[in-house]
């Protein structure tokens, strides 16, 4: 269950607080619907609750505060908004990358796939998707690490009639088999409709914590349904006799011949009707305002939208009255729920009803048949009660898991190496760099003047960089960069952790894919000039072991310094210009300190680094160990190691303040 105690919002200036000390409960085994109009307060209680805002109050997830949890994902299940994700990615891709991260087994990306329908778009972009399938697709991400509490806001929003019927009836499922679902909604019919408990928020304050049918009952506004075919004559008589009166009475002109009357009563309109010779068809009370059900149209018929929407998914598209319930696993103590008491239950109770010929088809009985409890499928066409036949159950849901018991730095790693090979981003970038840099080798070639060292990285002495180091800091920028364009392992944008292990995997990746583009950048270069100009340009220079430290050293650092600046100013431009940065601004620098005595200083410190060490490393290690040396000493290399500390440093701070806060 949740318990949400004391939720207060920071206010902002003069304003008061988006929400005030908000106290409720989600139970077990039920659908908790948090109500309110714009500017109510649902999505920052939500927020709050997630501990993505900072205010006041605390929540608990079945006893533990989201902060306690070494898995959270495992425990809640979150779905704000739009699925975050690249819009290059596939479905499939987008969940099996997700998996690596929780440390859930490939597989149950397909199970979860299968449960929500998208099976036959598994191969599709996620830039291509409708909304309908992105609300799927977020339920399957919200399934994926098997939680027990779910947390959608308005995740209902913009879909059609079947869409939200099997939306609805997926959370049911959850519920009936002990999980807490909560979510967010506008619309005061459909979370009297859809919940067990309805929680009502206005203007940041807690109005009415009810049981659906009470809510129905006692907060929507009751009206009259009047059917006759002088509807307009009779909408004006109603409106000029409560002027008359002084009283506020509110006429609804819907579709066809119907009316609904807001503040008045039926015997009221009836003697209004019966004075005036105006023939009534159906005259009743409607308490609860639910109206004809979003499946159906005034006339009992399915809605044009309904049609399109089984056109587009298929007849085989799971839906809250066809599909069953899984049996195979049970989430918690809570028991099993049973048939829910909903408004359109109570109104078979109300008084007044005038029972009419066609009734059956547009009145009140009609709203039973089509809304009747979750339970009960909507629309025969035969005319008949729900509960005349067998109830359907609701669908399955994927089986439990287990997570797999691998060590937590090989998590990150599987998530990123999945997240970086998912997309041709990569890809095309080391294309352009390999061609970019072989036709910048001829071209410094065909013009002379250039070092044989500068010609084999393509190089030009006018350039800050050579291609191959700016095509590794973009990827290494791109790394974490796209985290906060499209935080797939966020709940919400802009709120990417800053935990290390992510650090440790990106920056080993970015050293991998450094270390290939750099090998392949001078092999490129090597055959493009030995095909254009033969064998003289071409030759491998004498102190080749020294250049390729340095060369190597240069590439990977690029990256680094791409990754470190993305991640601490949560942007690939930012990256990318930290690492053009290094040889404008620092490098010049790093020259200027060095200057006089200090360059003699910095120019011996290979050989008494030497000196210093006494001990012969195996394996002649003292080598390798001067050549870094001779690295760091270089102004380029100098310049990149103190912006890669400083980057580090900073990044390594504003990750020990997030986790202080």
């Amino acid at each position: 269950m949740i318990q949400a105690i004391g939720l207060t919002s920071n206010p902002r200036k003069e304003f008061p607080p988006a929400l005030d000390d908000v106290s409720f409960e989600a139970q077990a085994g039920c659908v908790t619907a948090l109500l309110g109009g714009a500017g109510a307060g649902k999505t920052t209680a939500l927020r709050l609750m997630l501990e993505l805002q900072q205010g006041r109050g605390v929540t608990f997830f079945r006893g533990r505060p989201l902060h306690r949890m070494a898995h959270p994902s495992r425990e809640v299940g979150v779905l704000l908004g739009d699925v975050p994700g690249h819009p290059a990615r596939s479905v499939r891709g987008h969940l099996r990358m997700l998996c690596a991260a929780a440390g859930v087994p490939a597989r149950r990306a397909d199970e979860v796939l299968e449960v929500v329908g998208l099976v036959s778009l598994r191969d599709e972009r996620l830039g291509t998707l409708s909304r309908g399938m992105d609300r799927r697709l977020g339920l399957a991400c919200t399934l994926l690490a098997d939680p027990h509490t779910l947390v959608l806001d308005d995740p209902a929003e913009g879909l059609t009639t079947r869409e939200r019927r099997w939306l609805h009836g997926a959370l049911h499922a959850h519920a009936a088999q002990g999980g807490t679902v909560l979510l967010t909604t506008a619309d005061a019919k459909e979370a009297a409709r859809t919940a067990d408990r309805v929680v009502t928020l206005e203007r940041g304050r807690l109005v009415a914590d009810q049981d659906a049918a009470e809510f129905a009952r006692t907060r929507l506004r009751p009206r009259v349904a009047v059917r006759t075919p002088h509807a307009s004559r009779l909408a004006t008589l109603l409106g000029k006799q409560a002027r008359t009166a002084h009283r506020s009475v509110e006429v609804v002109r819907e579709s066809g011949n119907r009316l609904s009357v807001y503040g008045s009563s039926c015997a009221d309109v009836g003697e209004i009707a019966f004075r005036n010779g105006i023939l009534v068809h159906q005259l009743a009370d409607e308490i609860g305002d639910m109206g004809p059900g979003p499946d159906m149209d005034p006339d009992g018929i399915e809605s044009r939208v309904d049609e399109e929407s089984r056109s587009a998914y298929g007849d085989a598209a799971p839906t809250k009255a066809d599909a069953g319930v899984s049996s195979r696993r049970r989430r918690g103590s809570a028991p099993r729920r049973g048939e829910r008491r909903t408004p359109a239950g109570d109104l078979a109770s109300a008084p007044e009803r005038s029972q009419a010929p066609d009734e059956g088809q547009d009145g009140v009985e009609a709203h039973e048949t089509s809304q009747g409890t979750g339970d009960e499928p909507s629309g025969r066409d035969d005319g008949s009660r729900a509960s005349d036949h067998p109830a359907h159950d609701l669908p399955d849901l994927p089986p439990p898991i287990s997570v797999r018991p691998a060590p937590s730095p090989l998590r990150p790693l599987r998530y990123e190496l999945r997240r970086a090979l998912g997309v041709g981003t990569g890809f095309v970038t080391a294309g352009v760099v390999l061609v970019v840099s072989a036709l910048t080798a001829v071209v410094l070639a065909r013009i002379g003047h250039t070092p044989h060292a500068r010609l084999l990285a393509a190089w030009p002495r006018e350039l800050p960089l050579p291609p191959a180091a700016l095509g590794a800091g973009l990827l290494g920028a791109i790394a974490f960069g796209d985290e906060f364009r499209h935080p797939a392992l966020a709940a919400d944008r802009g709120t990417v952790p800053r935990r290390l292990g992510l650090l440790a995997a990106k920056l080993l990746v970015a050293s991998a894919t450094a270390l290939v583009l750099a090998v392949l950048t001078v092999g490129c270069n090597i055959e493009v000039l030995y095909l254009v100009y033969g064998r003289e340009l071409a030759e491998v220079p004498a102190d080749w072991l020294s250049l390729s430290a340095s060369w190597i050293g240069l590439v990977v650092g690029c990256s680094w310094a791409g990754v470190l600046a993305a991640g601490l100013f949560r942007s690939t431009t930012a990256g990318l210009a930290a690492v053009v940065t290094v040889p404008i601004v620092v490098v010049p620098l790093v020259q200027k300190v060095l200057e006089g005595p200090s360059v003699r200083t910095a120019a011996g410190f290979p050989l008494r680094l030497r000196e210093v060490l006494l001990s012969q490393w195996p394996f002649g290690g003292e080598r390798y160990l001067a050549a870094v040396a001779r690295v760091v000493s270089q102004p380029v290399g100098g310049a990149m190691t103190l912006s890669l500390a400083a980057l580090l440093c900073a990044y390594l701070f504003t990750t020990l303040r997030s986790r202080v806060r």
